[in-house]
């Protein structure tokens, strides 16, 4: 299977008087290959389906709102692996998701939908969770920082496109990032006074991640959204101050 980068480059040497025979030379396809591209439309399969970032001229996956979610949620409980054998290039974009909260399952169902429409999601029942998944020959080329070994023993860094996507839905994002790794609850604080031991209760978000990469990614996504954060361990970050929860529960909330 080729991309359709190299489809939309064949058939333009065609459209500008290339033979078969030459375009196949230039691009290594083969002319029955050509041929097949030049006599049939664009077949949106469930493998081979659009892919916004192996077109001729790349761009940012859509809707971008689904996008920025499933960002979040692959960064936080998310993994990229083949399927199969590996000379067929087709690989899972897997979401591990708590089946106490099912309402997260149907979301990242929903956003995995949204982005790769043609294609089917399955969940698969695990111990004490569901593994939520799509096949695609497309998933590395939708999220980059995917490579050989965990998160955190390698470089996270979002490219050009994906930032615009983060810096104009920040809300989304971190929505997703406190969906897989966050927690919203109670904190209760023991304090000892002269009339004697008071205990104090708030609610606070905790974001917690091995990647110092991806602990920064949330920081920053934070303050676009105007929300106060500090590190509350070396492996984690802590929205507690009132208005911070109360703007961060707009975009957020707890989980359903």
């Amino acid at each position: 299977m080729y991309d359709l980068a190299v489809r939309d480059e064949a058939l333009r040497m065609l459209e500008s008087g290339l033979s078969i025979g030459e375009a196949s030379r230039q691009t290594g396809v083969s002319r029955t290959t050509i041929s097949r591209w030049r006599n049939r439309p664009t077949h949106d399969s469930p493998m081979t389906g659009t892919c916004p970032r192996c077109a001729s001229q790349p761009y940012p996956p859509s809707p971008a709102g689904s996008y920025a979610y499933l960002l979040g949620l692959y960064l936080g409980d998310g993994c990229i692996c083949w399927v199969g054998d590996r000379d067929k290039h087709v690989w899972a974009l897997r979401i591990m998701c708590a089946d106490s909260w099912p309402g997260l399952i149907q979301e990242c169902v929903e956003a995995l939908r949204a982005i790769r429409p043609t294609n089917r999601v399955r969940v698969v029942q695990r111990q004490g969770c569901s593994d939520v998944n799509s096949y695609s020959k497309h998933w590395p080329h939708l999220f980059p920082q995917h490579g050989p070994g965990k998160k955190h023993d390698r470089a996270i860094v979002l490219e050009p496109w994906q930032r615009e996507v983060v810096s104009t839905l920040p809300g989304r994002f971190v929505r997703g990032l406190m969906h897989s790794d966050g927690y919203r609850g109670m904190n209760r604080v023991r304090r000892v006074l002269p009339a004697g031991v008071r205990w104090y209760e708030y609610p606070r978000y905790l974001f917690k991640n091995e990647s110092p990469d991806i602990l920064a990614l949330c920081g920053e996504a934070l303050d676009l959204l105007g929300v106060a954060w500090r590190y509350n361990k070396r492996n984690e970050l802590s929205v507690a101050r009132r208005e911070a929860v109360e703007l961060l529960d707009l975009h957020v909330g707890p989980k359903y």
